[in-house]
């Protein structure tokens, strides 16, 4: 049995954000010792680990709850599974051509100041003239 300190120094996960995971239902609520403090399995910490890592490959949490509720019919074809991975991966392409855009107009800008003095600085223009822009960019999240 592991405690939430436990829980969170072997996942690397805040014990704020297990506390959440559990609101959320990605987590069962755990067992409670006699001084009411919670009481986690194996089986929840492996939980939290897949959830973890969804996380870091910047899954959603209702993929990650999809693919949790996938885990517990490994009888089921992997399709849906399947589909999640790569809609997430055509999201991911999207926003690094998206980051690219973003790169080549910062270092454009970047690089096309002559001026000495703020007053003559390219940067704060193309800031304050979109027009300045040589293609439309986005910020991403």
């Amino acid at each position: 049995m592991f405690s939430i300190g436990d829980m969170s120094r072997r996942s690397r996960v805040k014990v704020p954000t297990i506390r959440y995971y559990e609101q959320m239902g990605l987590i069962g609520a755990p067992e409670r010792s006699e001084g009411n403090q919670r009481r986690y399995e194996q089986a929840d910490l492996e939980r939290l680990m897949f959830i973890r890592h969804g996380r870091d490959l910047g899954l959603t949490i209702d993929a990650i709850r999809e693919l949790l509720d996938l885990s517990g019919h490994p009888d089921r074809p992997c399709e849906n599974a399947d589909r999640i991975a790569a809609a997430h991966l055509s999201s991911v392409r999207e926003k690094i051509a998206s980051l690219r855009k973003l790169e080549a107009e910062l270092e454009r800008i970047a690089t096309h100041c002559q001026g000495s003095t703020v007053s003559d600085c390219y940067v704060i223009r193309a800031l304050a003239r979109h027009e300045l822009c040589a293609d439309e960019h986005e910020r991403i999240d």
